[in-house]
């Protein structure tokens, strides 16, 4: 086989690989929709105008954030106790963007775009798509498509919820109340892999039970991470006897 026909086999392989990654891509957009519409419409009967809504998905953008602060909003909290638990949840992305930067290689104003995709889904997917011998290209457009794609539909989904608010009148007849919790459940349950993360989970959740009767909305959250911060140097101190 000649060099011209290995080429062509490698460009074959690569543009059906670029389709997958695409078709992939948006269809976890549509999937993310879904929860968009959701968020929307707790959002304004919450309180907030369709504009503050459409605003938090398309600056915040990080689900669990923003279905924190509308939650902590909702159930009458403080502003701040309601950042700070958003600004805790969404502290995990500046991880992603620790491992995504090697790969991505940008600068300037791509830079921050990068930045604003940078969630779940697109370093799931980007992460899942990682190749040695392709220079991270497949890794890249994996990011790039997914986070565009989520970042369309969700913001799409968002305003699709939030006018039909209204239309749909008490959430608790659709079941959208249960969203918040369900969302926070749905972004720990992959966590809970061993019987350490399981210990510091149903930990913390008692903590928070026993606090919620005691304290505003959004701090006994934010007080949970004690837990998680006591776990982290219990574990430190242990590696560093042994």
């Amino acid at each position: 086989m000649s060099a011209r026909d290995v080429g062509s086999d490698g460009e074959t392989h690569w543009h059906e690989e670029r389709r997958a990654i695409v078709v992939n891509a948006a269809g976890v957009g549509v999937a993310v929709a879904a929860y968009g519409v959701s968020f929307g419409a707790i959002s304004v009967t919450g309180g907030l105008t369709v504009l503050q809504t459409q605003l938090l998905s398309a600056l915040m953008f990080t689900g669990g954030s923003q279905f924190a602060l509308v939650g902590v909003l909702i159930a009458g909290g403080g502003l701040a106790s309601a950042v700070a638990t958003s600004v805790m949840l969404g502290f995990r992305n500046a991880f992603y963007a620790l491992a995504m930067a090697p790969v991505l290689k940008v600068h300037g104003l791509r830079r921050l775009v990068a930045a604003q995709l940078t969630i779940d889904e697109s370093t799931a997917m980007a992460v899942g798509r990682s190749v040695e011998h392709d220079g991270g290209r497949a890794s890249r457009l994996a990011f790039w498509a997914t986070g565009i794609s989520v970042f369309v539909f969700w913001n799409l989904a968002t305003l699709l919820g939030a006018l039909g608010a209204n239309a749909l009148g008490d959430p608790r007849i659709w079941g959208l109340d249960a969203a918040i919790p369900a969302g926070f459940i749905a972004l720990v349950w992959p966590r809970l892999s061993d019987r350490r993360s399981w210990t510091i989970g149903l930990t913390a959740a008692a903590v928070a039970l026993v606090l919620t009767p005691l304290l505003r909305p959004g701090v006994p959250v934010l007080l949970t991470a004690v837990v998680a911060v006591a776990a982290g140097v219990l574990a430190v101190r242990r590696r560093a006897e042994s």
